[in-house]
């Protein structure tokens, strides 16, 4: 799925029991909002799918990585605030559109 998505997708990698990713809930709920139609924010429970937190070498909760195109384009480890995120987010999604492109 992360692969294949025609979409960008904000992942966000977490548990339950981790308090920091209960902390950047709202922020991704809020940026999710932000950006609605630019990308679409996809949760992984990394206790329920071990096997997909592995594989992409997901070590510190929470894990938040846009994929474009199937290829991790931003990660980050930890807490950021709403302010930070939609920079970042923004200036990847820029650079991934066509027009960032040079097309």
């Amino acid at each position: 799925m992360l692969s294949r998505s025609e979409v960008p997708l904000l992942v966000d990698f977490y548990a339950n029991w981790c308090g920091p990713c209960t902390m950047m809930s709202p922020t991704l709920a809020s940026v999710a909002a932000k950006l609605k139609g630019q990308l679409q924010v996809v949760k992984i429970d990394t206790d329920r799918y071990p096997g997909i937190a592995s594989q992409h070498r997901v070590q510190a909760l929470p894990t938040i990585a846009l994929f474009v195109r199937g290829q991790v384009v931003f990660r980050f480890e930890g807490v950021i605030s709403e302010a930070q995120l939609l920079e970042k987010l923004q200036y990847f999604l820029a650079a991934a559109s066509p027009a960032g492109q040079g097309s």
